[in-house]
């Protein structure tokens, strides 16, 4: 294992808060997660930030890990990279199990951390030998997949942030389902503190180009455990073309200004401004993307109105995508 710093946790949670420009019949405001643990490399940290700090804290109170313990996690990248940095700096080993395809930003990342990285050939096989090498190490799986520790997190922190940064304003809440849990737990969050729809939506092609939200999905697998599809009141499929046109125009909106920043989140203003760009760029990742093209899907089909208040969340950051054809022309 590496000999990795401890991180400082406490700038995990607390992100900021963007009132976004966009085409649509209602006020949309996005929360970049890569402000957790923002001075890191490769593009900060990332909504996973937050379930590799609980998932671990729900490990080490019930006693699943001891000093020097493998943690095993098959992750196409952020979860994977969220658990490197906190579970090394922690004191423990952790090897990722990612599939080939995955951006190589991600894995260097994950190596940079101190963590290894195994391959497997695609998505199901990832998941296989995830469970086999557990097995073989008598490691410990986090498995972000059916840890309730995941939408946990979002319902404990992130959803009464949105709540907070809003006054209370949030009318919908839009996001990605991948392991499920961000719009699982945000959603119970906002439902609890008042009349919010939750709308999730998921690729519409099985296999896809929106990372982050590379859950397998087929005859063999159900939707992840922490997933509660029938706690939303829509889920809708969005095919790649539309996440990466919409994260693109994001690109050419605030190709000459920023976005307004609308709460800095536990950071001055200066320091939000300082991690907005990629290289001048605003660059979001594809997940952010298909967050901002469900909200046009929704004003298309003339469900918001000018006294709706949505919320997005922008997963990460574009520099963790220089390899993929989203962002390969700016990185």
């Amino acid at each position: 294992m590496t000999d990795v710093p401890p991180l400082d946790e406490s700038r995990i949670g607390g992100t900021p808060l963007l009132h976004l420009d966009l085409d649509v019949p209602c006020e949309v405001y996005a929360k970049p997660e890569w402000y957790n643990l923002h001075a890191q490399p490769f593009g900060g940290g990332s909504v996973k930030s937050r379930i590799a700090r609980s998932m671990l804290d729900a490990a080490e109170a019930d006693g699943a890990l001891a000093p020097g313990s493998l943690v095993v996690e098959p992750s196409s990248g952020n979860t994977g990279t969220a658990l490197a940095r906190l579970g090394v700096a922690r004191g423990y080993d952790v090897e990722i199990v990612m599939p080939e395809e995955a951006p190589e930003q991600k894995a260097d990342a994950i190596r940079a951390a101190g963590g290894t990285v195994t391959y497997a050939s695609d998505y199901e096989a990832m998941l296989d030998l995830a469970d086999s090498r557990v097995a073989e190490r008598d490691a410990y799986m986090p498995d972000q997949y059916a840890n309730p520790a995941n939408p946990g997190v979002h319902e404990r922190t992130t959803g009464p942030e949105v709540h907070a940064q809003t006054d209370g304003r949030v009318t919908r809440f839009v996001a990605g389902a991948g392991s499920g849990g961000t719009v699982t737990g945000v959603g119970r969050a906002l439902r609890a503190r008042g009349d919010v729809t939750v709308v999730g939506y998921e690729p519409a092609e099985p296999r896809h180009g929106i990372d982050g939200l590379k859950y397998v999905r087929g005859p063999r697998f159900d939707d992840p455990d922490v997933y509660a599809r029938d706690e939303l009141d829509d889920v809708l499929a969005l095919p790649t073309a539309e996440a990466y046109y919409e994260a693109r125009r994001l690109r050419e909106r605030y190709a000459e200004r920023d976005p307004d920043v609308h709460a800095t989140g536990q950071y001055d203003r200066a320091t939000v401004r300082e991690h907005l760009r990629v290289g001048g760029e605003f660059l979001v990742g594809p997940s952010s993307g298909g967050a901002l093209a469900a909200v046009k899907r929704l004003a298309e089909r003339g469900r918001l109105t000018p006294e709706d208040v949505v919320v997005v969340p922008f997963p990460d950051r574009g520099d963790r995508y220089a390899d993929i054809a989203l962002w390969d022309d700016y990185l």
